[in-house]
């Protein structure tokens, strides 16, 4: 199989795509994905007619002096900028076990090592340039598997399918003209790049690319003439038709089901920024978006459903199937209030959660239940707690004494919803374990170490995955897998030196 698909490839490099130069002012640029390069466009000649030519009579009557008319000032439009051209180049061959799918019927954590070395701790050691990507099984460190190497420059821009079989990163090696964004999949074995650009950052908006469940497809926006359009592409380099396209069109993210993408459009107030269109904002002294009004689109009809009446600065996210969470109000921008929304794409239902007695401005790190009913979230008043509520106002339970900083909680809650697990973020992490149950009793509070952060629960529900630092090893932080109510943990990565991210879990779905 693999001779056949690198027969192919060796036929697929003599038709490699490049990046189009800048179109000129006077055409309105698009990305139409093909399976060839964009075609440059061409003016259809139309011949015209011959006509008698007219013949000239003297006359001693003196010509008359024309008058020209000045051409009129033409209102300077915004410049096009260059389009990225879809590609499938640079291919690699994945080094992996033979028996990876196998392994990955089975829930799975995907963590980064990066500057790894061989030797002991306590010496020091010269540095690298490399980190890898490394999968490992909750009960057992030696089984772990190295699927790919990267340079550092591409940090933690990598972008696992929740299946744990495909992947997309940035290539981002200085001074390469093979730099831009690849996908992996495991199943033909090979990685290749898709598009080549340098930036996940696009005209000043972060919009990552978003998965499909079943690793089918990815959704991505790209930055094309005069907006932002989303687009998506199949793991084996294959990229399908335009699907978002109009204005400023961001933070796409799969429905768990695959039958929606909900995303972050600029189109209520700009419908286009093409010149020439009607309402268009092209020419106008309007900047471009940071935020926008959050829409649906149903995958299969095409149908586009505006959901939000409040502009959003944060990307929304899937509650459930049938339920979009977004919130309002950007308190790192001074805003008072910050205020979750929960949105039914079946009834159309747009609900404001607000506690039935002692409202609290600010609701921060927010962690919905599996059934889109409760929420837990930071409360961030006069003093902070955490507050467990019913989608109606009433609430459940609230935790004083976990004081952490402003949007450093983080929380997950277990696939039944029986369990929540509650700890810090980014290396904050002041507590030890802590399970509780549905009204926030105490089910597991243990002391450090290890302490938690990002805790995850497995899709199975059987283990919670979460970094820990360990503090005789200058902070270091590590991998650990305890069991679903948070006891038993084991360090998974301790035979590792380095710098240890965790992305979370793949693999193991139902």
């Amino acid at each position: 199989m693999r001779g056949i698909f690198l027969l192919l490839l060796v036929i697929m490099m003599g038709t490699g795509c490049t990046i189009l130069a800048a179109p000129t002012a006077t055409l309105t640029p698009t990305i139409t994905p093909s399976e060839t390069p964009f075609p440059t466009d061409t003016a259809t000649w139309t011949p015209i007619p011959a006509t008698d030519t007219p013949t000239v009579t003297p006359s001693s009557t003196p010509l008359p002096t024309l008058t020209l008319t000045p051409a009129p000032t033409l209102t300077p439009s915004t410049t096009p900028e260059a389009t990225v051209v879809f590609t499938y180049d640079n291919w690699e061959f994945l080094d992996l076990p033979s028996d990876i799918a196998v392994r990955l019927n089975s829930p799975m954590i995907a963590f980064l090592n990066t500057n790894n070395r061989t030797g002991s701790a306590a010496t020091p050691l010269p540095g690298n340039n490399i980190q890898t990507l490394y999968y490992v099984p909750p009960t057992n460190s030696a089984a772990r598997v190295a699927i790919k190497e990267f340079d550092i420059s591409t940090g933690d821009q990598i972008f696992i399918a929740p299946g744990g079989d495909k992947l997309a990163y940035l290539r981002l090696d200085v001074g390469s003209a093979a730099n831009g964004l690849y996908v992996a999949d495991f199943e033909i074995g090979v990685t290749g790049r898709v598009l080549p650009i340098t930036a996940l950052t696009q005209r000043g908006i972060y919009s990552p690319p978003s998965w499909k469940q079943d690793g089918s497809l990815m959704a991505v926006a790209v930055a094309t003439g005069y907006d932002i359009d989303i687009f998506t592409i199949a793991p084996n380099g294959a990229w399908a038709p335009l699907i978002i396209q109009g204005s400023y069109d961001f933070w796409g993210e799969w429905s768990p089901d695959g039958n929606y993408l909900v995303f972050v459009s600029d189109r209520v107030a700009c419908p286009t920024w093409h010149p020439g269109e009607p309402g268009t904002c092209d020419g106008t002294s309007t900047p471009p978006p940071s935020g926008g009004h959050v829409f649906v689109l149903e995958i299969a009809t095409g149908r586009i459903t505006q959901i939000s009446d409040q502009v959003v600065y944060e990307p929304p996210h899937w509650a459930t199937p049938r339920q979009v969470s977004f919130v309002v109000g950007d308190p790192l921008f001074g805003d008072p209030e910050r205020a979750l929304y929960l949105a039914d794409i079946f009834s159309g239902e747009v609900r404001s959660i607000r506690l039935s007695s002692g409202d609290v401005p600010l609701k921060l790190s927010e962690a919905w239940s599996p059934t889109g009913q409760q929420v837990l979230f930071q409360a961030a008043d006069t003093s902070t707690e955490i507050i467990l509520a019913q989608i109606s106002g009433a609430v459940l339970g609230r935790i004083g004494d976990l004081s952490f900083a402003r949007y450093g909680m983080s929380a997950d809650w277990s696939p039944d919803g029986s369990l929540i697990a509650i700890g810090g973020v980014g290396g904050e992490c002041p507590y030890g374990v802590v399970v509780t149950d549905t009204s926030l009793t105490p089910i597991a509070r243990g002391n450090p170490p290890p302490s938690m952060c990002e805790p995850r629960y497995s899709p199975d529900g059987r283990w919670i995955a979460f970094t820990g630092v360990i503090p005789n090893r200058d902070g270091r932080v590590d991998v650990y897998a305890a069991n679903q109510n948070g006891f038993g943990a084991v360090n998974l990565t301790g035979s590792l030196l380095g710098n240890i991210a965790m992305f979370g879990w793949v693999g193991g779905l139902p």
